[in-house]
């Protein structure tokens, strides 16, 4: 029991958090940044102002239903990226995950730390018994980071994405509560 007050949100280099006001600024660096805009959601990738993080900011905190976590780096507690459990379905206990990582921080195992911590929570925490998300398929990192989290390919939602002047497919990926259980 001793060792889940010691897990709590806490990775091998990061830590996740509530995010406050005074971390408003660095999030809305992080998402205004062209990678997070290319491979961090689906929208036409138009830079947000201040204004319109800041409303998201406001929005996220209180959800009941949603999940919503700034990643800070251990050494400095840094904000260097969020990550949030939504769409949460009761009645079949599945949820749905993101995050977001900032540009210098990518290729550090941070986000992998991040994501695993994530999980840590949702199957410990909450009674959820499979994990769904979605990755651009020419985001390579995150398909890896996420395959060394466990995550198990499960399909493909074809030409869904555009950038870069063509169509892209979507990777489907899931994970089951047994399958952690198995590789933690």
């Amino acid at each position: 029991m001793e060792n889940y007050f010691k897990e709590f949100l806490t990775g091998q280099a990061i830590t996740l958090q509530q995010m406050t006001s005074s971390d408003q600024e660095a999030f809305v660096k992080i998402e205004s940044e062209l990678k997070t805009l290319l491979l961090a959601n689906d929208d036409i990738p138009f830079p947000n102002t201040f204004e319109d993080h800041s409303s998201f900011f406001q929005s996220i905190s209180g959800k009941k239903e949603e999940f919503f976590f700034g990643i800070f780096e251990k050494s400095s507690n840094e904000l260097i990226g969020s990550c949030a459990v939504y769409g949460i379905n009761w009645k079949n206990s599945t949820c749905s995950v993101g995050i977001s990582i900032g540009e210098q921080w990518h290729g550090k195992g941070l986000g992998t730390d991040a994501m695993k911590t994530l999980i840590h929570f949702i199957f410990n925490y909450i009674s959820i018994n499979k994990i769904k998300l979605q990755v651009f398929s020419f985001n390579k990192g995150a398909i890896r980071s996420y395959e060394k989290c466990g995550f198990t390919k499960e399909g493909i939602l074809r030409n869904e994405l555009f950038r870069f002047g063509q169509f892209h497919d979507v990777v489907l990926f899931g994970l089951l509560r047994e399958e952690w259980n198995q590789i933690k």
